[in-house]
């Protein structure tokens, strides 16, 4: 009966706070679907006008889809400001002030801090300390939502067969699918500080635009392959809370994509629809081995452009942060260097590095290692190759029942690195 009670309560505090959110939003015109915490915004977005229309009425079914409420008539018996109607199961609030006084007596700021409606609404209420500017500033934006995203594809994309060409160039992510995020790094100072002007540029777009400063927000990564370069991109659409559009250059050769050209217009345009957003072009290098071939003049016309449209998209007018990313530097000509007001350097990991690497990756495994030894011994190695030797420890664990890693396991896992590589030159150079 008391784990009972406990969930009725839970789920009352629930329902109260779905029904003065429909109620504050309802009637407050300058809030926005930005002040929509994202459960709330999912679920009533809609699709054809990618946005979440006034009024929110609120149903038992709304209350149990959003927070997994399985009875939500007897959750709401007892709250004497709720009527519950039979008839369609809507829920409405009686008497708003009753309601409003309830909530701020279950003491739960965090909820309320988290809900930038309510905080809204709370700022000012019998002594609370909330903030809605906070809470704004803490609270994912509409663009960063899957729903969104997928409507704004669709728009773009007026048949199946468009979208079907345009995803072939693309991969698009909302940041809630990517799994790569900025504390799961090891940074150096120069990307950190290069990350920290770009979040201060996507906020201050207005003000750069008064002043006229509009080459900014185009950035090359350049170093060896698993320096984290990749990583580092989707990470940021984590951080900032913007999709990421990543386009594949090599796939503009595919005989499958018809008009590469206008594709590629097709990936700029979708990229300023999502704004604000981050458009990632992976093996830029391409780029150049194209425009030193000899054969191929579509694809080259292709690559042409590609280099157009990199000119005519700017963060600070469109919102768009453009990252490049290459591992040969050295194959881009002065044409393709242009184009990026910032080249940021991604450089092997020196020893101090890959000891925070493997302190990093290392920190959710049950391990009885000295990382400095490690990080002495893998001289060369990439951060992607410490994961790699990390990972096969771990398997090599699990083949005798074991989760916990001793030192004897990461050696014997830099051994077999050591090995698998010096055979993959071996192979390439027989």
């Amino acid at each position: 009966m008391g784990v009972e009670n406990g969930l009725e309560k839970f789920g009352a505090i629930d329902v109260a706070e779905l029904l003065l959110t429909a109620d504050i939003y309802n009637r407050t015109e300058n809030l926005t679907e930005d002040d929509l915490p994202p459960n709330i915004r999912k679920h009533y977005f809609d699709v054809q006008t990618k946005s979440v229309k006034r009024p929110i009425y609120v149903t038992s079914a709304d209350a149990q889809k959003i927070y997994g409420i399985e009875n939500v008539k007897a959750v709401v018996k007892d709250l004497t400001f709720v009527a519950f109607e039979e008839f369609g199961s809507q829920l409405r609030l009686t008497v708003f002030d009753v309601a409003a006084k309830w909530f701020a007596n279950q003491k739960d700021l965090a909820r309320i801090k988290s809900n930038p409606t309510l905080a809204y609404f709370y700022e000012n209420y019998d002594s609370l300390d909330v903030s809605y500017a906070e809470a704004r500033k803490a609270n994912k934006p509409l663009s960063a939502d899957r729903e969104w995203i997928d409507a704004k594809i669709k728009e773009l994309c007026k048949d199946s067969k468009e979208a079907e060409d345009l995803l072939k160039l693309a991969y698009i992510k909302a940041p809630e699918d990517v799994r790569d995020n900025i504390a799961g790094l090891i940074l150096t100072e120069d990307q950190k500080s290069e990350i920290e002007k770009m979040g201060k540029a996507l906020k201050n777009r207005q003000y750069l635009r008064e002043i006229g400063l509009y080459e900014i927000g185009k950035l090359l990564f350049v170093g060896p392959p698993g320096t984290g370069k990749t990583s580092t991109a989707r990470a940021l659409s984590s951080w900032f809370s913007l999709p990421i559009v990543e386009v594949r250059l090599s796939m503009i050769t595919s005989q499958y994509l018809g008009e590469t050209s206008k594709n590629i217009d097709k990936v700029f345009e979708l990229a300023k629809r999502l704004s604000p957003c981050i458009l990632l072009i992976d093996e830029f290098d391409f780029v150049a081995k194209t425009r030193t071939s000899d054969e191929h003049g579509a694809m080259k016309r292709a690559v042409n452009s590609l280099l157009k449209a990199i000119d005519e998209i700017s963060l600070v007018e469109h919102g768009v942060l453009l990252l490049a990313a290459t591992n040969h530097p050295q194959l881009l000509d002065y044409a393709a260097w242009r184009r990026f007001d910032k080249v940021l350097s991604f450089p092997l990991p020196d020893q101090d590095m890959r000891r925070m690497i493997l302190d990093k990756v290392l920190s959710r495994i049950d391990a009885d290692v000295d990382t400095a030894k490690l990080a002495a011994m893998t001289e060369g190695y990439s951060g992607s190759d410490l994961r790699l030797v990390i990972r096969e420890a771990v398997l090599n664990a699990l083949l005798e029942d074991r989760r916990h890693l001793t030192q004897e396991d990461l050696d014997i896992s830099v051994d077999e690195f050591r090995r698998r590589i010096s055979d993959y030159k071996r192979s390439v150079t027989a």
